[in-house]
């Protein structure tokens, strides 16, 4: 199994491959040339970044039955797509910084696709051969939100409402690969990939029929039953198949209001900053 990423060194980001505890610098991005440069830096001397940087990111939901049963939904026969910002992605060991502390913001782990070539108008038989790899993923939603507007993208893509990585592996099976979420040190979420709904292959195909993929695409899958609130100060731990764990914490976000209203609902506008604030 491959293991790529994103590394910081100072301020100079770049990609890698990991090699046991050194990163070999690649001089492109992995999912489009493999380029050594032939750098090999020690990992303990360097950050772990966010692994990819998709020109689409892109959800899955309701695609694990007892996930349906827990959000009082039914099946509706094919999958559940929309567009999450990539502008949202948030590294390993990153601070979720919740927008609306007052709003019930939940955790969901997932399975994170990355493809690995130009997909359009695949087979399910032949989609696994567009993946690169796969990651973690964590898609934050705002359940406020989501109740009050028919679209999920405002919900789902404030700036840090998906954590991914830390890496992304390459040469690996997940067909029926260990799901789990730990808040706080206890477990919330496990499941197996073999119980999704629509399988990785299924859902690269679906897709495909309606838009061009990128290398580099991201597709996160869907997510099992318990998900749960997470509030400032909360730490998660999410794991698939003994990868490292994606470790995030959590914050409140502070608003620095610009004159504009900041009442929340589907007839406000909100025109807000956020700074960090635990």
């Amino acid at each position: 199994m491959k293991t790529f990423g994103g590394f910081r060194s100072g301020d100079e980001f770049f990609y890698g491959e990991l090699r046991g505890d050194e990163v070999h610098r690649l001089s492109e991005p992995y999912w489009i040339q493999f380029q050594p440069t032939g750098e090999i830096l020690p990992l303990a001397n360097l950050q772990i970044d966010v692994p990819l940087a998709p020109s689409k990111l892109i959800a899955v939901g309701l695609n694990y039955a007892d996930h349906i049963a827990e959000m009082k939904r039914t099946e509706i026969g094919a999958p559940l797509i929309w567009f999450k910002a990539p502008s949202s992605l948030l590294a390993h060991h990153g601070a979720i910084e919740v927008a609306f502390p007052k709003h019930q913001t939940e955790f969901e782990v997932e399975l994170a696709v990355v493809t690995g070539s130009r997909t359009k108008n695949v087979s399910a038989d032949n989609a696994l051969d567009h993946v690169f790899g796969y990651t973690i993923g964590l898609d934050i939603t705002d359940r406020d939100l989501q109740k009050q507007e028919k679209q999920f993208g405002r919900c789902k893509s404030f700036d840090s409402y998906t954590p991914i990585g830390p890496f992304v592996y390459a040469d690996t099976d997940v067909r029926d690969a260990s799901i789990k979420l730990w808040q706080n040190g206890e477990l919330r979420q496990s499941t197996r990939t073999s119980r999704m709904i629509h399988s990785v292959a299924q859902i690269i195909s679906f897709v495909s029929q309606s838009l061009t993929l990128l290398p580099g695409d991201v597709i996160l899958t869907g997510t099992p039953a318990g998900v749960g609130p997470i509030q400032a100060r909360d730490e998660l731990e999410a794991e698939i198949e003994g990868w490292p764990r994606l470790c995030n914490s959590v914050a409140n976000a502070q608003k620095i209001s610009t004159g504009h209203a900041e009442k929340s609902g589907p007839k406000q506008f909100e025109t807000l900053a956020y700074g960090l604030a635990v």
